[in-house]
């Protein structure tokens, strides 16, 4: 019997069916006659053409007699049973197959069948009646008599595969069957469901954006007359608009600029992204984009505006004014970026707002100090929530100018972490040859920092990562002497309070001596940070007084400095009378000055250990090993008791850390006094690093050891000899006070202070 494969067509006995002409192409109806019998096979997949495998076949087929072939090709059949295909082959590119009937397992009653497919019918009427071809679908689904009519008409809508709907024509039990059918068409009418309300949604959500964009353009039109009626109250789009015109932005910047005033065009006030572009037009329309005119450099006007603000700092402001003059060669900004290194309060900061008076630009400081996100340089980007622009730009619209100085402060104290690098960040900032295009990631535009005149400041270099301490020209600041700090306080800081704390001269006399014992007895700094809080609150007790009215005139002097500062609250170290052997002066360079140190060491009962105290760090400790091996060899016949002895080194300040390569020869004397009783002049102080060759090495923070060796009382002091073209800028009363002597090899301290 010849056997007509068919893929994706669902057919069930009892059922009349209709086959139109080009889904017959490949049938050869000419030789078929009206009463014929067919069978229908399903194929496994889809198949154009002939099959080559009749494994491609499903064991169940449909058996059917051919009713009617119209004029035009198509055909009608009606199919009889489901049949079990069992010895199939092909002849010609043509299937014949053996067939026997398969049974229907009748498990549910007539009536229970007619139940369930007069609920599913009914279902199918109410579905279609909403819809324009509901009229037509609604004649096809009264014209079905049983579910298996049902399922062969509906079964190319259902929302499943193939291989399930085989199982349909497979299943041998009614029930199964029925089951089947009936998820089908219920899946089917709730998608259909589903996918028509999302279509009305979306045509309605259509509807209202087509209503709004008429409405907005309509707004657009009406607004613009209204601006262009009462100028003073423009709106936000036509304010943006006018200032981005006048802005003078580059061309990058001005289509970001346009872009983003589209987008809160369209976005109107109660977008929920409104706000946001609000800020960032507001920020970049804010900037000055225009490139100042350079003016004319006095630097005559230069020298007396740095003198006017600052006291002392020769050497600083002789590099100040060369920077001046190179930019006044130029007509431009050029030249290095300047580093300021020094002791807090020594004028660092301050001195960047003498250099924007002198040159008439403005002023703007931006604290880098514990920064560890590189966003806080670079910007945050847009997409972020909270997105900010960095702090390099926002001192740009600080300043409201395009060459401002731009005082960056503490950049030795900026943090790496997984945040970034922000001193990586400042690379580009500060190099001359990537700042013209100066992109932060919350503009997201270039703008051109090289008209900026940079300033930075920093305690010490140690922490400045190398790649950016390249870019910088480092100017020490010294810090100042007693007699600088006494002209400071008596031309800057005692008049500033006095204004400060709204109190006339004649009220209050501060005398001269005075002055100077709160700079040495209330002050231990390089600066003069300490010495403007005690002459604050000096002022403020005196300010006390004379509002309750018990003095009409408070005079101080040092005699009743104590009643309004109290104690004074620091010592400095001050030389003493030795009276023991193995103790000598030695000086130390600090973050707020120099400070004097006495290494003392004792020989003690023991097992030959060396034990040292004082908190002293690797380095220290690693000058102590050099000292007691040059030791050894210089004094071998002293030195022989060390195995019956513990030698005990000790700085004392015991709580404070102390590090530093200078303390080597002053270590070495101090074991050379021990082993041989010889006491050391205690006016006598020492600053060097040694090698086992017994060599001096040379340090750094000469002059602050000097201050603080005049501070304390001493009147020489040994400097290696390599240290000496530093004397330069030490001043010349520090340089009165001492007796200095530059040596070369530990033999020669030796023989001044032990072998005489």
């Amino acid at each position: 019997m010849i056997v007509i494969p068919l893929y994706d067509t669902v057919l069930l006995p009892d059922v009349t069916f209709y086959f139109k002409k080009e889904v017959i192409d490949g049938w050869d109806v000419e030789e078929m006659s009206v009463g014929d019998d067919i069978y229908f096979a399903f194929l496994k997949e889809d198949k154009v053409g002939n099959i080559e495998n009749t494994d491609l076949l499903y064991p169940v087929a449909i058996s059917a007699k051919l009713e009617n072939v119209d004029s035009e090709g198509n055909i009608r059949v009606r199919t009889i049973d489901r049949v079990n295909l069992l010895d199939v082959y092909l002849d010609d590119d043509e299937v014949f197959a053996e067939t026997s009937v398969r049974p229907e397992v009748e498990d549910i009653s007539l009536s229970e069948r007619q139940r369930k497919f007069e609920k599913l019918k009914k279902l199918l009427l109410d579905f279609v009646q909403d819809y324009q071809w509901g009229l037509f679908a609604r004649g096809l689904i009264l014209q079905w008599k049983n579910l298996n009519e049902l399922c062969s008409s509906m079964a190319s809508y259902f929302n499943i595969t193939w291989e399930e709907k085989y199982r349909i024509i497979s299943a041998d039990k009614l029930s199964e069957r029925y089951k089947l059918v009936e998820d089908a068409v219920y899946e089917f009418v709730e998608m259909a469901k589903v996918h028509n309300e999302a279509e009305d949604a979306q045509m309605e959500e259509h509807e209202k954006l087509y209503r709004e964009s008429a409405l907005k353009k309509q707004i657009s039109i009406l607004q613009e007359e209204l601006d262009s009626m009462h100028p003073e109250n423009i709106s936000d789009v036509a304010m943006f608009k006018k200032k981005i015109e006048e802005s003078g932005m580059n061309d990058t910047a001005r289509r970001e600029a346009e872009k983003i005033l589209n987008r809160m065009k369209q976005e109107g006030q109660d977008g929920h992204e409104y706000g946001m572009l609000y800020d960032y037009l507001d920020f970049v329309t804010s900037l000055e984009w225009h490139e100042s005119e350079p003016c004319e450099i006095d630097l005559g006007k230069v020298e007396e505006i740095l003198d006017e603000d600052h006291f002392g700092l020769k050497k600083v402001k002789e590099r100040i004014v060369q920077q001046m003059a190179v930019m006044a060669l130029n007509k431009k900004q050029s030249g290095s970026i300047l580093l300021f290194v020094g002791p807090p309060g020594t004028g660092k900061t301050s001195i960047g707002q003498s250099i924007a008076r002198a040159l008439g630009r403005e002023y703007v400081r931006i604290s880098l100090g514990g920064i560890r996100d590189e966003a806080e340089i670079r910007g945050h980007r847009r997409t972020y929530i909270g997105a900010m622009p960095g702090r390099i730009m926002e001192g740009m619209k600080r300043s409201g100018s395009s060459n401002p100085v731009m005082v960056l402060d503490e950049v030795d104290k900026l943090v790496r972490d997984y945040n970034g690098d922000p001193s990586s960040a400042l690379l580009e900032v500060l190099d001359p040859e990537q700042n013209f295009s100066f992109t932060d990631h919350y503009m997201n535009v270039p703008y051109d920092l090289s008209n900026v005149l940079f300033v930075c400041t920093a305690n010490t270099t140690d922490t400045i990562p190398e790649p950016l301490l390249n870019r910088m020209e480092i100017i020490d600041f010294n810090g100042y002497t007693a007699t600088e700090k006494f002209s400071i306080a008596k031309k800057h800081l005692i008049p500033r309070a006095y204004k400060q704390m709204g109190i006339l001269k004649k009220n209050l006399s501060i005398t001269d001596t005075a002055v100077k014992k709160i700079i040495e007895e209330y002050t231990a700094e390089a600066g003069v940070r300490g010495l403007k809080k005690q002459i604050d609150n000096l002022c403020r007790a005196a300010a006390v007084k004379l509002v309750k009215g018990d003095d009409k005139k408070v005079s101080v002097n040092p005699k009743n400095l104590s009643d309004y500062l109290g104690r004074r609250v620091l010592r400095h170290d001050i030389i003493e009378n030795s009276t023991n052997s193995g103790i000598v002066t030695g000086l130390a360079w600090t973050m707020a000055g120099g400070e004097i140190l006495f290494i003392e060491a004792a020989l003690v009962k023991g097992q030959g250990k060396t034990i040292i105290t004082g908190q002293l760090g690797d380095v220290m400790k690693e000058s102590v090993e050099i000292a007691i091996s040059l030791i050894k060899g210089l004094y071998p016949k002293e030195t022989e008791k060390l195995s019956e002895y513990d030698l005990h080194i000790h700085v004392p300040e015991g709580a404070v850390p102390k590090d530093g390569p200078s303390a080597g020869i002053t270590i070495t004397t101090a074991l050379a006094s021990l082993f041989t009783g010889v006491k050391v002049d205690p006016h006598i102080a020492m600053t060097g690093e040694v090698s086992l060759r017994g060599n001096v090495m040379p340090i750094g923070g000469l002059t602050e050891k000097l201050m603080a060796a005049v501070r304390a009382g001493v009147k020489k002091v040994y400097i290696p000899e390599k240290n000496v073209e530093d004397l330069q800028d030490v001043p010349d009363e520090v340089k009165d006070a001492l007796t200095i002597i530059p040596v070369k090899r530990v033999k020669d301290v030796l023989k001044e202070c032990i072998n005489k």
